[in-house]
């Protein structure tokens, strides 16, 4: 059996060889496979959906390039930057970021890996271009609560972890405490308990972090908006000098947050412990995104960057 799917793969790789690079044509390749054009056809489409093949393209007007190069150099991440036309509206590129990403997780988590999962609007649309990819003893881990005063939360981070975990055919590790404590002391009481130490567990096994950054202005994003802060932490996160999150857990636009009260009472890994994962990807798209973007790229909690042509370019001009 090994050496028969030794045989398919060699193939593949023929296959797409031949037609991609040496702009053979489909009949030539099953002659010289000695197989059927239709067989041909089924390795290539094989080839392209298991990351064998990529195909990019890349209009003669857009500025991705450029733009992701600039941003690697001066970040020292690998970035990705999606082109979108200079009309696009936010959902647009949204959308158009959020493909990206689900095909970046896709090709990047495996069998025997933990994703962790950091829940919000950017990266519930991300959930929803996911294709399957069956793994082996994978999991699937949600890294920050979602309770607040007016729900559970289960409903909306489950179903975003579980989109996850249904595509890799991976076991979902809930974490069912609030987005942000009452009192510190009572955060800290919580992560002595067995059921929670647990999923603790498994968030520090995580090999890729998927999550965004949350805005305070413009669109607020979903932690501002849903009712998991009150106005009294509003104005405190304002005085702090607060200008987004990441994982909710808040940054300042030099990235420092240790001194910031409500993360004393947060959930989420601060980006020393996201800095222990080795790839972190941030999904990122809309201007209001650009300060609470800079913020997480001056705390080191970025690897991994998708980002749209629009935004990337306000990032790369400092505005």
């Amino acid at each position: 059996m090994e050496g028969v799917t030794d045989a398919r793969e060699r193939d593949l790789v023929m296959a797409a060889t031949m037609y991609y690079l040496q702009d053979m044509t489909m009949e030539t390749i099953a002659r010289h496979l000695r197989t059927s054009r239709s067989t041909v056809s089924r390795l290539l489409k094989r080839a392209r959906e298991t990351g064998v093949v990529e195909i990019t393209l890349r209009p003669a007007h857009t500025r991705a390039p450029g733009l992701g190069r600039q941003l690697a150099l001066a970040h020292g991440i690998e970035a990705y930057v999606v082109p979108v036309p200079d009309g696009a509206d936010d959902d647009e590129r949204l959308d158009q970021v959020a493909r990206t990403s689900a095909r970046l997780v896709s090709r990047w988590f495996d069998s025997d890996m933990v994703l962790g999962i950091a829940w919000g609007t950017t990266v519930a649309a991300v959930s929803g271009y996911l294709t399957a990819k069956p793994t082996r003893g994978a999991a699937v881990v949600q890294l920050n609560g979602a309770a607040n005063t007016r729900t559970s939360g289960v409903a909306y981070a489950g179903e975003i972890l579980d989109r996850f975990a249904s595509a890799f055919e991976a076991h979902p590790h809930y974490f069912p405490v609030p987005a942000f404590f009452d009192y510190a002391a009572t955060r800290d009481a919580m992560w002595r308990e067995r059921s929670v130490r647990r999923v603790l567990d498994v968030q520090a096994r995580t090999d890729v972090a998927l999550f965004s950054v949350g805005a305070l202005t413009g669109l607020p994003s979903h932690v501002y908006s849903a009712g998991y802060l009150d106005p009294g932490d509003i104005a405190a996160l304002d005085e702090d000098g607060v200008v987004g999150d990441v994982c909710t857990v808040f940054l300042r636009r030099d990235g420092t947050h240790r001194d910031i009260g409500v993360n004393a009472r947060a959930t989420g890994p601060t980006p020393e412990q996201l800095a222990r994962y080795p790839r972190r990807l941030c999904v990122v798209a809309g201007d209001n995104k650009v300060a609470p973007l800079r913020a997480a790229l001056a705390a080191g909690a970025v690897t991994d960057l998708v980002i749209d042509e629009l935004t990337a370019s306000r990032l790369v001009r400092g505005t």
